[in-house]
């Protein structure tokens, strides 16, 4: 079992695309493997026959554990399978020992998984040109199925689409729309459903967040007026499309810049300050929460910031995330506004020292100049590690991120 994320620690077998007795080539695609992140394509490091499969379909399996096993056709396998003391899926029968000659034993072209590094899948390239790059069979394929072949991300050479994007790709539902269930007046039922990779592994690491990092939150009104304003200015032009989730990235990755002690990570016994600023975002899945990192958020424009964040969300709702793309990052930001959430806390993404939560603008009446006048107001919470970050410190990042808020102009200085 390949370890293709950084914390992964077992995984599922959500398909196998061969079956014991078949060929099998280096590079082929050998089976679908469910992380705690996403589900990836796994492919065999060998040429050879497919001679025991370690993992059944919808098993689990820890790390290291034996996936596969590949060889010559007829070569024995018990022997390596009772050193590794696994249990015995499904494996090819061993051919019986001719009486005139005695068997030569070789040894079984198995993978080391303790030793090997596996390769994840290429990661998809969203296409930006207009213009889609894709085979004829994925074209085909995505017609017969009623796919817009637009909505797809390409793992092929330069990001184009191939039949195994096609295939793998699965259309987002959103929660509104999924299936309900019809409960008769006065009789009790329920229903149960396996915990997936994802949620144990949300559970395992804010548990752990949660109960060792000391929490302290702060929580500040920010008057959006302005930046409502100035949103209307730019997507004035059609060709932009700006949120104010995406103005939040912009403005904290600059207040970052200027207050390093948030942008820090607790690591046992040193506390990293990092010089460079990877915002974390927040994005919710059926399964459960992912998040895709903007990379160096403060050298980068809205335009740029809106783009990257619509395709990281749109890939994690595919289940078309990599490893590469939610690995690094040195601030969080959550945002529950657009659910009609006022204010809340979140707790911190280890090994992130902050996490903001955002909640939604609220017409309230507010004090200008002496006179009570309706106006636009964004709460902001800023959850801190203690261990990192005292109470002024987060108190500063706040006044700073309220200053480019409210006066959005200052964030294209």
């Amino acid at each position: 079992m390949p370890k293709l994320s950084d914390t992964m620690t077992e995984g599922v077998v959500a398909e196998w695309h061969k079956k014991v007795g078949d060929s099998v080539s280096s590079g082929e695609l050998l089976a679908e493997i469910e992380t705690d992140k996403a589900t990836m394509e796994f492919e065999s490091f060998y040429d050879g026959v497919l001679l025991h499969i370690g993992v059944e379909k919808g098993a689990n399996a820890p790390v290291n554990a034996i996936l596969a096993i590949i060889g010559a056709a007829g070569e024995d396998v018990s022997a390596l399978l009772a050193n590794a003391g696994a249990p015995t899926v499904e494996s090819a029968p061993t051919p019986a020992p001719v009486a005139e000659k005695a068997p030569e034993v070789s040894a079984p072209v198995a993978a080391p998984v303790a030793e090997s590094k596996p390769v994840a899948s290429p990661a998809p390239v969203s296409n930006t040109s207009g213009r889609v790059f894709a085979s004829p069979l994925a074209k085909k394929v995505a017609a017969d199925k009623g796919i817009d072949i637009n909505q797809v991300a390409g793992t092929g050479d330069s990001g184009r689409i191939v039949k195994r994007d096609v295939d793998h790709f699965t259309p987002y539902v959103p929660a509104a729309n999924q299936a309900s269930y019809a409960v008769a007046a006065g009789q009790e039922s329920y229903t149960e459903e396996k915990v997936s990779q994802m949620r144990k592994t949300i559970a395992r690491r804010l548990a752990e967040s949660k109960f060792s990092a000391p929490h302290f939150y702060l929580t500040l009104d920010i008057d959006m007026d302005n930046a409502i304003a100035a949103r209307k200015a730019m997507n004035a032009d059609k060709d932009v499309k700006i949120s104010f989730n995406d103005m939040v990235v912009k403005a904290s990755a600059m207040a970052l810049r200027k207050h390093p002690a948030i942008n820090s990570s607790w690591l046992g016994d040193v506390i990293r300050r990092n010089h460079h600023v990877h915002i974390g975002v927040a994005v919710a899945v059926d399964e459960g929460l992912l998040v895709p990192v903007v990379r160096f958020a403060d050298s980068k424009g809205l335009a740029q910031i809106g783009t990257e964040v619509k395709e990281y969300a749109q890939k994690a709702k595919d289940k078309k995330l990599q490893p590469s793309d939610w690995e690094g990052n040195t601030f969080t930001i959550s945002n529950l506004g657009m659910f009609g959430i006022e204010s809340f806390t979140a707790i911190v993404n280890p090994p992130d020292s902050c996490i903001l939560a955002v909640g939604g603008i609220k017409e309230v009446p507010v004090v200008k100049n002496g006179q009570v006048v309706p106006g636009n107001v964004m709460k902001l919470t800023l959850s801190c590690d203690h261990r990192v970050v005292d109470g002024a410190s987060g108190a500063a990042f706040l006044q700073t991120l309220k200053g480019y808020l409210e006066n959005p102009v200052t964030m294209l200085v």
